[in-house]
């Protein structure tokens, strides 16, 4: 019996063929047994223990083994089980190539008593190759003229396996041209031919490429391929052809010998020597013809070969056979007519009969500048001529008559753009190619005075420090006039205009011929700080042309005023006395220290110091507002009179000072110091001696102080100068150098102070204090001109004490009043 196992269930199925002869004491039977290659290793074939009636229990002491005869070691027995498995992959095509059944022979033996079985094993066919072809390109060569229905042999494919799982049939990829024919050889192989079911065209198509695939019989069926390359071979089955069957060429006359006149090319669909083309005149042509024109029989090029003369001999036509060099030569033709044209050999000519340089620039429009005459001596469009002159200049042309050419003036002239043209007149006939010929004139234009002087800048800020050197130059002012000659030449002025009653002719000079602006004064910024005028600039043209700037003058600030201290107020020499209770409390306002400078702003930024104290851990200054304050109580040890010098010094490069001495004197009384003045209310008895006083004070006071502002008015009326010269600004003091208070009133915009006054008075003291809101002001009255401190009475003390006190009635500045005897 024959047993058969396939791979895909890859179990342990073996249908044992045992053919048993059992011979009483000899054994000669053979065992078969069927298994599929490639089976796994360690796969069991069958159990020898009971297909050949062995003791399992007695293998291993019997030694049982097996033995291949002539091959390999694929298979084992296991001795504890008897089971015959496989040892190694066993591949059919590599024990048993290009046959169709594949056996392996055992010996299985056992001693004791000594025993010997012949077993076979048949080893079956898997599809576990696929075809292959020997060549994976097949190259054929086949004619165009090949008849349809013609065969070509093709490589068959071969397969490693046998039976139905070899080569079953081919099969050829999609064509139009091609089919094929599966055959049957002697032994069953198959093979294919190529048959041809339509005729090939090598000018339509050159190659074609196929794909042949071979398929076995197995399951699942294997393949291979093989790619069919068919060249078709050329045929000389086309002529030559032109791409045209008639050529119209012009050439001009006098063209060189040599010039090419026309490439003809002719095609040929075929290949190699069927494609290969040569040139001739036909019998058509004339000799005249040949003569004058050569053709290359390799190139089809047409060239010059003798003289053209357009008089002598205007057409030629000419007949070129194309051929092939084919077996069978095949031929193609054209016609080409060659016509000569007349050559533009005359240059136009250009004339001027009239031209006018120099002109003014401010010449009127349409005016004639040139007459221009132009001719040509060539006929047709080569005589007719064109006259014009470059884009983008004011003039144009404009024709009078037969060639005759005005040039007119077409937009206005400006000398100082552009003062000249070069005017080209350029003539040019309509000849292919064109001839031309060219006139250059150059137009000069005169100046005319049209320009007005102009300066750099149309307002000028000139700042100049004050105490300047008179006749110190400030800036120089120069304006430019693009016009020539006397039209150019400038001479400064400076507009009259009086401040004050003064000429800034008295104040300013300038040089006529540069501009250069000069000083004729010293500048005081206290007095003067700006000046705003003008100056023109004037031409020499006729009639002058004009314009003028706007200077302004702004006096620059030196720190040349030192701070004049106003409070306290220094009745006796340059040492103010004042009394504070030795029970004052700590922080009690003791003084402050009130200082002015006429200065700017910046220079006029007072800061305070103490120069000199007697104790510094009893005192302390503040460097804004000058107040003088009690860091603490006072000790029975302290001494009783206090000497402070306090210092006022302004914020200029370099700084100016005024000192005071304030000499204070501790008493033994109960009345409060100056301290925290704004949260005590005003406590004085209307009905006092000193009250009364006051009363009759403040009247009088504020009767002189409108007398004053009434004299005042008059005099800045009758001497405007001042006004206008020294504007108020923002820190204004006009004093003199001597620390005396030289005039009525001190006037102060800068919220940086604080009104506070110290009012002395025979029986005690009287504070205003209040903080100035900023842009406003204040007044400090003051004795009259001309009184020194140290001829200061104690009554012009107390009339100062008063005033100030009116004033700042007058002036709404509201507070707490604190008096005490």
């Amino acid at each position: 019996m024959r047993s058969f196992v396939t791979m895909e269930s890859c179990k342990r199925y073996v249908l044992l063929v045992a053919l048993f002869s059992f011979v009483r004491n000899a054994s000669t039977s053979v065992t078969h047994y069927s298994i599929p290659e490639e089976m796994k290793e360690g796969s069991v074939v069958a159990n020898l223990a009971t297909d050949l009636s062995l003791d399992v229990k007695t293998l291993n002491q019997r030694k049982m083994r097996v033995d291949i005869i002539a091959n390999k070691r694929y298979l084992d027995v296991k001795k504890e089980t008897g089971e015959l498995y496989i040892v190694e992959k066993i591949d059919r095509e590599y024990i048993c190539p290009a046959k169709s059944s594949c056996y392996l022979r055992l010996e299985v033996i056992l001693e004791n008593p000594l025993r010997i079985f012949n077993i076979e094993v048949e080893i079956l066919d898997m599809n576990d190759n696929a075809p292959q072809f020997r060549r994976e390109a097949i190259h054929l060569d086949i004619s165009e003229a090949t008849p349809k229905g013609e065969r070509f042999s093709l490589s068959n494919a071969v397969d490693s396996d046998v039976g139905g799982n070899s080569v079953k049939t081919y099969h050829l990829s999609e064509s139009d041209y091609f089919n094929i024919e599966v055959q049957t050889g002697r032994e069953g192989s198959k093979f294919a031919d190529l048959i041809l079911t339509k005729t090939l065209d090598r000018e339509q198509q050159a190659v074609h490429n196929l794909i042949l695939t071979a398929v076995d019989g197995g399951t699942p069926a294997r393949s291979g391929t093989a790619s069919v390359i068919v060249h078709v071979s050329d045929t000389n089955d086309n002529a030559p052809a032109f791409d045209k069957a008639t050529y119209d060429v012009e050439i001009m006359e006098n063209s060189p010998i040599g010039s090419l006149v026309i490439h003809l090319n002719a095609t040929d669909l075929d290949e190699g020597s069927n494609s290969d083309i040569t040139y001739s005149y036909s019998l058509y042509t004339s000799e005249k013809t040949q003569e004058t024109f050569n053709l290359n029989p390799s190139t089809g090029e047409i060239t010059v070969k003798g003289m053209l003369n357009y008089e002598d001999f205007r057409i030629y036509d000419m007949e070129v056979i194309a051929t092939d060099h084919g077996a069978n030569t095949l031929s193609g033709q054209c016609t080409i007519k060659i016509v000569v044209e007349d050559m533009n050999d005359n240059h136009p000519e250009i004339s001027i009969k009239s031209f006018q340089s120099p002109v003014n620039e401010n010449i009127a429009l349409d005016t004639v500048i040139a007459v221009v005459s132009v001719s040509d001596k060539d006929s047709g469009d080569n005589g007719v001529v064109d006259l014009h002159i470059p884009d983008k200049m004011p003039f144009k042309l404009r024709e009078s008559s037969d060639n005759y050419y005005e040039l007119v003036v077409s937009e206005p002239l400006d000398r100082e753009k552009v003062p000249e043209y070069d005017v080209t007149f350029t003539v040019t006939d309509r000849g292919s190619p064109p001839l031309s010929d060219n006139e250059t004139m150059t137009l000069e234009l005169l100046d005319v005075n049209d320009n007005v002087p102009q300066f750099p800048q149309s307002f000028y800020t000139i700042r100049v420090m004050e105490n300047n050197a008179p006749g110190a130059l400030l800036s120089s002012l120069t304006a430019f006039d693009p016009d020539l000659h006397e039209n150019q030449y400038l001479v400064y002025f400076i507009l009259e205009k009086e401040i004050a009653n003064t000429s800034m002719s008295m104040l300013f000079s300038i040089n006529p011929e540069n501009g250069n602006l000069y000083a004729l004064k010293t500048f005081d910024y206290e007095i003067e700080k700006e000046f705003l005028f003008h100056i023109e600039a004037r031409d020499s043209g006729s009639p002058p042309l004009s314009s003028n700037v706007t200077v302004h003058i702004i006096i620059v600030d030196q720190n040349d005023n030192a701070p004049v201290i106003v409070s306290p107020w220094r009745a006796h020499g340059s040492v103010v006395e004042e009394k504070i209770p030795r029970s004052t409390d700590k922080g009690s306002l003791v003084a402050k220290v009130i200082a002015l400078d006429t200065d700017s702003v910046h220079n006029s930024r007072i800061t305070y110091q103490f120069l000199q104290v007697t104790d510094a851990t009893l005192f302390s200054l503040d460097q804004y507002n000058g107040e003088i304050r009690t860091m603490r109580m006072f000790s029975y040890r302290d001494p009783r009179h206090q000497r402070l010098v306090v210092i006022a010094k302004d914020n200029g490069e370099p700084a100016l000072s005024a000192t005071v001495t304030i000499k204070l004197s501790t008493v033994e009384t109960a009345v409060k110091a100056y301290s925290d003045m704004t949260e005590v209310p005003l406590e004085y008895d209307i009905f006092s001696d000193l009250n009364l006083y006051l009363v009759i004070g403040l009247g009088s006071v504020s009767f002189l102080l409108l007398i004053t502002i009434l004299v005042t008015i008059v005099l800045k009326c009758q001497k405007p100068k001042a006004s206008k010269a020294a504007p108020p600004c923002r820190n204004s003091v006009i004093s003199e150098r001597n620390s005396t208070i030289a005039d009525s009133t001190l006037v102060s915009n800068d919220a940086y102070w604080y009104s506070l006054f110290l009012a002395e008075t025979r029986k005690g003291k009287l504070v205003v204090r209040q903080p100035v809101p900023k842009g406003s002001r204040y007044i400090v009255s003051s004795i009259p001109r001309g009184t020194g401190l140290t001829e200061t009475s104690d009554s012009a003390a107390s009339t100062l004490q008063v005033g100030i006190l009116s004033m700042a009635r007058n002036f709404n500045i509201t507070g707490n009043l604190h008096y005490k005897h």
